[in-house]
């Protein structure tokens, strides 16, 4: 076990209902955050830094012998009540022991060197937000003991306790949350520990029209709002208005799924006759490089972006270890797609045609722009393909991904910290948030050929030889057509002039810092 990393706890924080902040409530979050992480969930960013394992799964087979999901049932109960004492001890001698409270401070035990985990933490996302132990356990939470904790894995997001409530400790309190306007609304916490909030409340609405938000920001009525780089020209002449920019260490892909569910709705007939896809359609080589030739990469950055982008060979953004510009990539080259869609699957797809359904999520133009590319270009080469587009919110478009039924899928990521393995991971190791939901034959070619690599390149100090283990890692994935990378995005964030102290953060959507902005005329 590597060396003890310890953290004093600051004195003197509160709860927004007004409960003390305690190195107790540091060790119950991230306890209940490893026990309680859904499938693809983002706890293998700290599962990985303190256990052998990427996924609570593995980490129980691994000491049990078998997986929690054949263990407990959909509803938490277990299969198999004899099982209880075996989980007891896992919570006592694998869980409890990693994060321990000395004193004022909590004690993390790594299983092994691991650079990013100071990377990590800070981040204020699902996997290091702290909760207010004594008010989840009132509101019908996890209790912080060994004997059941399972009874709380697997519950579905809407019916956990705090689904549709926050207690945290910065400086705006959650005040209420509108699910049919998809508005948000926070107030300033006077009981804030630090500098206080300068404004006294923040609307977030998620508005997916951009026309309507075009208005809003024009009226005056929205102080800042998500804009695509393709509508800049309808709003940089606007009154009143500033533009601030930046480019994000983030990168908008491209996925194929090896082995869709075939209870999926995107299949059409489900078979190769004209009106659908077989489940394993992108396991054939020729499908996946097919569609790599069919894509404009140009086109897409230049005049749906407006240059407001860049083009990395791979998933890791530039600026960033185990990044190579001269790594090869996929051209665009119409003529090589015919050539692929002509020996895939043995000819039968060129013969008999072919139709499937690409998703994006509504409000988002540029994912739009790329699937409807992708449908002009791979239809004018052959009358028998057919792609159907169609838009759903962002909710439903996780919930196809993640449950395996999207033949392909259009995603980004945004760093959760600044390394490599942090996007590596992401979209190529079959544990990852976008490597698992590519299916089982895709899960077992990563297992094989890039998992290795993956997780020795986390543990090698030496600077230079990660940068080739990751080079080689991305070679891998263009040899074998594992995804497209579309563009690393420069991100523009339009506002009126009143806002004030705004500041651009490359791995945070909107601004870093809510309590330093406030408006002056």
């Amino acid at each position: 076990m590597a060396q003890p990393t310890v953290f004093p706890i600051r004195e003197g924080v509160k709860f927004h209902n007004g409960n003390d902040f305690t190195p107790e409530d540091v060790e119950y979050s991230f306890e209940r955050n490893i026990l309680f992480d859904p499938a693809n969930g983002p706890q293998w960013m700290i599962i990985e830094a303190l256990f052998d394992s990427q996924t609570l799964d593995e980490l129980v087979a691994d000491k049990i012998g078998t997986p929690l999901t054949e263990m407990v049932d959909e509803n938490g109960n277990l299969i198999n009540p004899d099982d209880a004492a075996k989980l007891i001890e896992f919570y006592q001698q694998v869980i409890d022991p990693v994060i321990e409270v000395q004193d004022n401070s909590v004690v993390f035990h790594l299983v092994r060197p691991f650079a990013p985990f100071l990377y990590i933490l800070p981040k204020h996302a699902y996997w290091s937000n702290i909760l207010d132990k004594e008010t989840c356990v009132e509101w019908g939470c996890w209790d912080g003991n060994a004997d059941g904790w399972w009874k709380h894995y697997n519950v579905k997001k809407e019916s956990s306790p705090i689904y549709d409530k926050a207690n945290g400790t910065g400086p705006f309190k959650f005040t209420e949350w509108d699910r049919t306007q998809q508005k948000v609304t926070l107030d300033r916490f006077d009981g804030y520990w630090g500098e206080k909030a300068k404004i006294a409340q923040i609307i977030d609405w998620g508005i997916d029209e951009w026309g309507t938000r075009r208005a809003m920001l024009e009226a005056g009525d929205a102080d800042q709002i998500y804009m695509p780089a393709q509508y800049l020209d309808q709003v940089k002449d606007l009154k009143d208005l500033k533009i601030e920019s930046g480019k994000r260490i983030t990168v908008t892909a491209f996925h194929f799924n090896w082995t869709v569910d075939k209870t999926s709705d995107f299949l059409g007939s489900g078979v190769l006759d004209g009106n659908g896809i077989p489940a394993d359609f992108f396991s054939d080589i020729h499908c996946r490089r097919a569609f790599s030739y069919a894509f404009d990469y140009d086109t897409m950055i230049q005049e749906v972006l407006l240059g407001y982008g860049e083009r990395p060979p791979s998933v890791i953004p530039s600026g960033m270890l185990g990044y190579n510009a001269d790594l090869p990539k996929f051209e665009f080259d119409l003529a090589k797609a015919e050539e692929e869609f002509k020996k895939a699957w043995d000819g039968k797809v060129w013969e008999n045609g072919f139709k499937l359904t690409l998703l994006y999520n509504t409000g988002n133009d540029a994912r739009q722009t790329a699937c409807e590319m992708f449908k002009e270009n791979i239809e004018s080469l052959n009358p028998k393909f057919k792609i159907d587009v169609q838009g759903v919110q962002w909710p439903n478009y996780l919930d196809a991904y993640k449950s395996g039924k999207l033949p392909a899928f259009v995603i980004g990521w945004i760093a959760d910290y600044p390394d490599p393995h942090n996007f590596i991971f992401t979209y190529f190791h079959s544990n990852g948030v976008y490597g698992g939901p590519q299916g089982e034959a895709y899960i077992k070619f990563a297992q094989e050929n890039l998992n290795p690599i993956i997780e020795a390149a986390i543990s090698e100090t030496d600077a230079t030889k990660r940068q080739a283990m990751y080079e080689e890692i991305q070679k891998i994935a263009y040899e074998n057509v594992l995804g497209l990378t579309f563009y690393q995005e420069i991100a523009l964030f339009p506002m009126r002039t009143w806002v004030q102290g705004w500041e651009f953060n490359p791995i945070q959507s909107g601004e870093a810092n809510y309590n330093g902005i406030y408006k002056a005329e």
